[in-house]
C-alpha cells in the first residue's frame, strides 16, 4: 500500500507539472497578444501554472518517500506524454499520430514498471542512510562518478565543449546525487511525523546540503542546455539520462534490486526501454514555437504583386528590402 501510494502520487505530481507548464506557455501568448505588453509575472494565469508547478515538485518529492527510486525517477515520463496531449487543449495544438503511438508506448513501459518494480520496506531510518554512505558499493561508485565528472567539466571549461551529451551527462551524474538524498531526506522526514524522529541525526543535515547542492548545479548546467539546443532534443535526452542515472544509484546506493528475480529485473528494463523510446517519438521531428511575426504590406512597388510580402530579418544586412533591387538601393539600405 505505502508504495502504491508513491506510485500514484509521483504519476499525479508529474501530470500536475505537464499541466502547469502548459498554463505557464498559454499565459505567455496571451501577453503577447494584448496591445499592452506586460510582465509575465503580473499574469494572475501565470502564477497559477507556477503554484501547480511547486505542488508537482513537492508532490514528487514526498513520493520518494514511500516508492523506491528504480520506480519514481521514470514515471517523469508522465509529465512529457501529459504535455503532449494537454498542449492539444491548452495551446490548440494538432494530434499527432506519433503523439498517440509515443503515447502508447510510454504507457505500456509504466504498466511494465509498476507491476515489476522491487517491492521493498520503505522506512529508511538515520542509521541505515549513514551504513548506505559508507558502504563499499557505493563509495566505489562515487570515485567513479567524481573521476568522470571531472573529466566532463574539464572539456567542458578549459576546452569550450559544450556538445549536448556533455551538457546533459554532468547532468545526470549530479542528478543521481539529487535523488539520492532526496529519498534520504523525504524518507526520514516521513518517519519523524509517524513519531520515530530523524532530524536529530547529523546525516539529516548531510543530505540535506548534498540535496541542495547537487540540485543547483544540476539546473545550471540543464539551462545551458537549454540556451544551446532545442527543448525537442534536450528533453529526451535528458529524460533517459536521468533515468539511467537515477536506478543506477538507486541499485548500488539502496540496494533496491537485491532480492529481485531475474524475469522481474529483465521485464523492468523493458519497460524502461519502451518509456524511452515512447519519449523519443513524442519528441522526434517536433518543432519549436516561434512567435510569428508581422509582415509588412509592399503596396504597389514596380514587379511586385499587391499582395506581396516583405519579411523583416534582423540578420541581413539589407534589413526590410526586396530581394531583387539594383545596385543604388543596396547600398542605400
Amino acid at each position: 500500500q505505502t508504495q502504491l501510494l508513491g506510485v500514484l502520487l509521483a504519476a499525479a505530481s508529474n501530470f500536475l507539472i505537464s499541466v502547469s507548464l502548459n498554463i505557464q506557455k498559454y499565459a505567455h501568448l496571451r501577453l503577447v497578444c494584448q496591445a499592452e505588453q506586460k510582465p509575465y509575472y503580473t499574469s494572475k494565469l501565470w502564477w497559477c501554472g507556477i503554484t501547480l508547478l511547486g505542488l508537482g515538485e513537492v508532490g514528487n518529492f514526498t513520493a520518494y518517500g514511500f516508492a523506491p527510486i528504480t520506480l519514481v525517477a521514470p514515471l517523469g515520463c508522465v509529465s512529457v506524454i501529459g504535455s503532449a496531449f494537454i498542449s492539444v487543449f491548452f495551446l490548440k495544438k494538432t494530434m499527432r499520430t506519433a503523439d498517440i503511438l509515443g503515447g502508447t508506448l510510454t504507457i505500456t513501459g509504466v504498466y511494465l514498471l509498476v507491476t515489476f518494480a522491487p517491492n521493498l520496506p520503505q522506512e529508511l531510518t538515520a542509521r541505515q542512510v549513514q551504513n548506505y554512505l559508507v558502504s563499499w558499493p557505493f563509495l566505489v561508485y562515487s570515485i567513479l562518478e567524481i573521476i568522470i565528472f571531472c573529466i566532463l567539466l574539464y572539456y567542458y571549461k578549459r576546452k569550450a565543449v559544450k556538445h549536448i551529451v556533455v551538457l546533459l551527462m554532468m547532468v545526470a551524474l549530479l542528478a543521481s546525487l539529487t535523488v539520492i538524498a532526496v529519498k534520504a531526506v523525504s524518507s526520514m522526514i516521513a518517519l519523524s511525523v509517524k513519531g520515530k524522529m530523524q532530524l536529530t541525526y547529523s546525516v539529516f543535515y548531510i543530505m540535506s546540503v548534498l540535496m541542495a547542492t547537487s540540485c543547483t548545479f544540476q539546473i545550471k548546467f540543464l539551462n545551458q542546455a537549454m540556451h544551446l539546443y532545442e527543448a525537442t532534443a534536450v528533453v529526451p535526452i535528458n529524460f533517459m539520462f536521468f533515468t539511467t542515472s537515477a536506478i543506477i544509484s538507486g541499485v548500488i546506493f539502496y540496494q533496491e534490486f537485491q532480492s529481485a528475480a531475474l524475469l522481474s529485473v529483465f521485464m523492468f528494463l523493458l519497460g524502461c526501454l519502451l518509456s524511452f523510446l515512447g519519449v523519443i517519438v513524442i519528441a522526434r521531428n517536433k518543432k519549436e514555437e516561434h512567435l510569428q511575426i508581422p509582415f509588412i504590406d509592399c503596396g504597389r512597388i514596380p514587379g511586385q504583386k499587391v499582395t506581396g510580402k516583405i519579411q523583416p530579418d534582423s540578420h541581413s544586412p539589407c534589413y526590410g528590402t526586396l530581394n531583387k533591387e539594383d545596385d543604388s538601393v543596396q547600398r542605400q539600405s
